[in-house]
């Protein structure tokens, strides 16, 4: 490993230490055990039809996910390179098992779950949707590779893993919501209490992984080059874990917020989190977050949904959409994601859809423009079907096997063929 020092040190993730961080869990410290949710009992009693089948998916996803981290844990302690990291993620282990407990308690004796802890968890799986369990499938498979694979890229990478995608881009966001809709009308006061711990909880592990990652950074550049290979893989999963189930806009609705509104509030915490770790999103490749960096938070979540809705990104689907609003959404992203710097002159691809309206890109030196229509003089043409396009761009069906099936026609010179190679993502999402 070549090691990289910069001079820049990240004045905010310096501001913890961590003994700093290790004081505060001594301060924090509370009782899952100790809650008594007789007026909770109550409480959810009287909540609508749609608030206790929202609330029951919600909090499945949560203690589902306090269970697998707690299990997941036990290699990043062996694999963190000092001590006070591994002093820290032993309290760590210990609140996500704590968190566990908490759930555990609300969905006996509120919720009415019989059995242990094992048999409720079971419970929770049909609440868990495509993009959840392909999250979480990716987190206990990064513990398996930390095990074999200590080095520092690696830890990094399992650092961005756990505290910044699962921890602060999925469950802050939930958390926050829960937070102020009980909070503001004292429905379940002994859960109210408990989530706040359990937030405050969760803060202090992001805090954690934010230093972590700033001290790989100055380090390593491969630790970055490790992270981005993981936020290309993660994207497309994380993107749909909040998607309620049947896309009932009425589960979070009836806790006061629209889809948009977690959404916003998800990519305004990542972007926050990820400036203050010392490698800003406007600084990793384009197709890793891959919208216009300059876009407001709302607008930037109704984008997303818009192409999860139309089928376009998130689960596959038969069938996705391909109205122009939808087109226009998906070739912005793909043109982010296409670089061809240095090139002597301009490539300009056409799409042909069966299906759907064609579609051109010309990238020149970096600077890419997508728009609808036939290009005159294309030097690469792709031809398929819509859904086609979709599966290979989106979820990563292999080019040639589409050849082969002739689900897929590519047409250019060998030169430029090669060239629009070149152009494509190391690991693409949507290009």
């Amino acid at each position: 490993m070549t090691a990289t020092r910069q001079p820049e040190r990240n004045t905010q993730a310096e501001q913890l230490s961590y003994e700093d961080l290790y004081r505060r869990w001594e301060e924090g410290n509370w009782s899952a055990m100790s809650y008594d949710f007789a007026r909770d009992r109550e409480g959810w009693a009287a909540l609508s039809e749609i608030q206790r089948a929202s609330g029951h998916w919600l909090y499945s996803m949560f203690f589902y996910g306090e269970d697998s981290v707690a299990d997941n844990l036990s290699p990043y302690i062996d694999a963190a390179p000092l001590e006070e990291q591994k002093y820290f993620l032993a309290t760590q282990q210990v609140d996500e098992a704590r968190h566990a407990v908490f759930f555990h308690r609300f969905f006996t004796d509120v919720i009415g779950a019989q059995g242990d802890l094992a048999s409720t968890l079971a419970s929770t799986r049909p609440q868990l949707n495509w993009g959840y369990t392909r999250v979480f499938d990716r987190l206990d498979r990064m513990a398996d590779e930390l095990r074999k694979d200590r080095s520092l890229p690696k830890f990094a990478q399992a650092i961005a893993m756990y505290h910044m995608v699962v921890e602060a881009t999925l469950a802050q966001p939930g958390q926050h919501y829960i937070e102020d809709f009980f909070a503001g009308n004292g429905t379940l006061p002994a859960f109210t209490e408990g989530m706040h711990n359990v937030a405050r909880d969760e803060q202090r592990h992001i805090g954690f992984g934010v230093k972590v990652l700033s001290e790989c950074f100055r380090q390593s550049e491969e630790c970055k080059a490790a992270v981005v290979e993981l936020l290309r893989e993660v994207l497309m999963y994380g993107i749909a874990v909040f998607v309620p189930p049947g896309w009932n806009r009425e589960y979070t609705r009836a806790y006061g917020f629209e889809l948009e509104d977690i959404y916003a509030f998800a990519i305004r915490s990542i972007r926050m989190k990820w400036r203050a770790a010392g490698y800003p999103i406007e600084e990793m490749p384009p197709d890793v977050f891959p919208f216009d960096p300059a876009l407001p938070e709302d607008e930037v979540a109704r984008r997303i949904i818009t192409l999860m809705e139309a089928g376009a990104v998130g689960e596959p689907t038969l069938h996705p959409d391909s109205s122009p609003d939808v087109q226009r959404l998906v070739f912005d992203v793909v043109a982010r994601g296409l670089t061809d710097s240095g090139a002597a002159r301009p490539l300009t691809i056409q799409w042909r859809f069966s299906d759907a309206a064609p579609w051109q890109m010309r990238v020149a030196n970096g600077s890419t423009a997508a728009a609808p229509g036939e290009a005159p003089d294309a030097d690469v043409t792709l031809e398929s079907s819509w859904a086609d396009w979709i599966d290979l761009a989106v979820h990563g069906r292999r080019p040639a096997s589409a050849i082969l099936r002739r689900q897929l026609k590519l047409r250019g010179s060998p030169m430029a063929l090669l060239r629009f190679q070149r152009a494509l993502p190391t690991r693409p999402t949507l290009a």
